[in-house]
Parts: C-alpha cells; structure tokens; sequence
C-alpha cells in the first residue's frame, strides 16, 4: 500500500493519497485545499485516482472535493449523515464565516460496513459518530485513518456543528479500540508528538482514552 501524506490548508489538515502499488489506482482522504499540488502528486507517482473520500463534512477537509473531482473525474464519497447534514445552509453557516463554499452533493454516501476497493487495497468504512454526525475512520488490517475521531494523543472537538462528546467516545470504545493494538493510526490532523501512532500506544498514553473511555 502506498500511503502518502500532505498536510494542507489554513486548518492543516492532513490529507492522504492511499494507493495500491501494483494497479496505480488509488483514493484521496480529505483534500482541504491545493487540488492542483494532489494532482501533481497523483501525475508523479503515475497514479490514477478513482475515489475523493471524506471522513467528514466539516468544510476544512472538503474544501477541495469539487476542483479535484474537475481535474480527476474521480467520484466524491461521504457518509449519507454528513451528506445530508452539511449541505443545510444553517450547519454551514460557521464554515462560511470562516470562508468556506457549502459542499456539493456527494457521488457516493457511504454507511457502516460499506468497502471502497482500489486495486487491491480494501478499505472498510467504521462509522464512528460523535465529531460529527457522519464522521467515519477507513480501515484496512494494520492501517487506520481516523479523520477528526481520534487523534495521536487526544480526540476531536465536540463544540462543532454536529458534534457530541459522549457520542464520539462511545464511537471510540465500541468501534476503534476493538481493532488490533498494532494497527497503525494516521489522524486529520497533526496535533500531537508524531505524525502517526499506533492503537497500542494510544491506549495506554492517549488521557482521552485512558480516563474517560477506560476510567483508569
């Protein structure tokens, strides 16, 4: 699996070209901004994109779905929740202040269990509820991308449009902490000592899981 990074736009999202190395086809997490430097990426590594996928709607991880669709052809994916959610002009109204376009219709609205498939890479989609309505994390055995769910060291905010604090941790312990402990964590953004981690070592150092999920 070719995985790579780029941290992008005024929120520093993380965004994550996945790729499989034996098909060249491949899919886009979150594209916040600079839809012109992901295809470059995508060109250099002679890659061909079938999928844009979300973990969220908040608009910082979707400000670039349209432009990359343009230049791509790929189709967008989101879950059905966010879809819906963030497409209602009063849940956008803070992203608009902060300069945001509303998101477009997504091609696909995913739900629990659903799998995006590019070459030989499957990714299952966990909806894991809480950041927002329909956040998910995309799983593959050994990899996890956890959009604005679970970060290395801490969880996401709850004081979003959409979002619930008890909601995204009951999401964390019934559908993350489950998972192998070796499984490896790529975060929406880097907020913490390391650009990734591993659910072992969150489950032991991460205060969110330790006190409020585990009550150690």
């Amino acid at each position: 699996m070719i995985i790579d990074g780029l941290t992008l736009g005024p929120f520093e999202v993380r965004c994550y070209i996945v790729a499989c190395e034996k098909t060249r086809e491949a899919l886009v997490i979150d594209p916040a901004a600079a839809p012109e430097l992901i295809h470059s990426r995508l060109q250099e590594k002679d890659l061909n994109l079938r999928y844009i996928v979300n973990t969220h709607g908040h608009a910082d991880h979707t400000a670039a779905n349209s432009p990359l669709k343009r230049l791509t052809g790929a189709l967008v994916a989101m879950h059905e929740a966010d879809d819906d959610f963030f497409r209602l002009p009063e849940n956008h109204r803070l992203f608009e202040a902060w300069g945001f376009a509303p998101n477009e219709p997504a091609d696909i609205r995913l739900k629990e269990g659903d799998r995006l498939v590019v070459g030989t890479i499957e990714l299952s989609v966990i909806h894991t509820p809480g950041h927002s309505p329909g956040s998910i994390c995309l799983y593959s055995p050994g990899t996890l991308f956890t959009g604005d769910t679970l970060f290395v060291g801490a969880v996401g905010r709850a004081d979003l449009p959409g979002g619930d604090f008890e909601t995204m941790l009951r999401s964390i312990r019934d559908k993350i902490l489950p998972l192998p402990p070796e499984t490896v964590i790529y975060p929406g953004h880097d907020y913490g000592d390391s650009p990734t981690s591993t659910l072992a070592r969150e489950v032991k150092t991460n205060p969110y899981i330790v006190e409020f999920i585990l009550g150690r």
